[in-house]
């Protein structure tokens, strides 16, 4: 089915009204039912309670047939929220510690408007980052490859250069799975490994290793190394001790869906809002009622 062939069925097992079925939000943008629907269908998608045989299109996934018949509305609503909180990279800001400070000291918890706004930004984002690994993790490793060389041309890597990204064969890639060239000749370029690994299945050390092995052996040795899930600490040291000799730059799970989303790669805008705030100086301009 798809998302808005939800919403009759929905609305009569809630036993809604046309008003509460019909409700738009005060800013006009949307539908509010029609909303939440999509938000409960992108946390089972992010929890594989669904899936997405196609654009716009789900169905329950065999895990969600299984907690059917098997589980209770509690124990499915319990386990939605444990797995989307797993899967969601929880970043601290510093508008949380400068709240927290300041409920020690005043005792309020109402945050202002504009704090609500940051944090409702920072949670849909996180929301869209989660569904994008777990989008990423159901593809095969080639279109990741692809990805990765795509979205170091979105960052800007290859600059005005024609073909400037490509994946190496895959079957003999020499530890290399794509190349950004930065120059028309190509005699710079950026080498690119990408282990679309399950969340959990850290990078160690060895694979790093093997890596920069590869990179030292290119005339500009540079290369970057993506993963969907980490790296252990000992991969991570490693790379530290090399001191740019040669440049190798890790790039994790959260950090890759963190670049998707800033650049959006595979993304559309959904909705823009425009914050105004008082221009001081415009208004000190003008003299003061004495």
């Amino acid at each position: 089915m798809r998302a808005k062939d939800f919403r009759v069925p929905l609305a009569e097992h809630f036993h809604l009204t046309d008003e509460e079925m019909n409700a738009w939000y005060p800013s006009g943008n949307g539908e509010i039912f029609l909303d939440r629907i999509s938000w409960a269908l992108s946390y089972l998608f992010i929890a594989g309670l669904v899936e997405k045989p196609k654009r716009g299109d789900y169905k329950i996934s065999d895990k969600g047939l299984s907690m059917l018949e098997s589980c209770s509305d509690e124990q499915i609503s319990e386990y939605i929220k444990t797995t989307v909180n797993a899967r969601t990279p929880k970043k601290e800001s510093k508008i949380k510690d400068t709240l927290e400070e300041a409920s020690e000291t005043t005792g309020e918890n109402e945050p202002t408007p504009q704090e609500s706004l940051y944090n409702s930004y920072d949670n849909i984002k996180q929301s869209i980052q989660s569904e994008i690994l777990t989008t990423i993790l159901s593809k095969k490793p080639q279109e990741f490859e692809r990805l990765v060389v795509r979205l170091l041309q979105a960052m800007g890597y290859g600059g005005e250069v024609k073909n400037s990204g490509f994946i190496t064969k895959f079957s003999n890639d020499g530890g290399i799975d794509g190349i950004i060239k930065e120059d028309i000749l190509g005699f710079n370029h950026i080498s690119i490994q990408a282990k679309r690994y399950a969340l959990g299945n850290n990078v160690g050390r060895n694979e790093v290793q093997s890596f920069v092995g590869a990179v030292a052996g290119t005339p500009s040795k540079k290369g970057v190394f993506i993963t969907t899930s980490d790296f252990t600490k000992g991969a991570m040291d490693y790379v530290d001790s090399l001191n740019g000799s040669p440049t190798v730059i890790l790039i994790n799970g959260h950090q890759l869906t963190e670049y998707i989303y800033d650049f959006g790669l595979g993304l559309q805008t959904e909705m823009t809002f425009k914050v105004m705030k008082m221009d001081s100086d415009y208004w000190d301009s003008m003299e003061d009622d004495k």
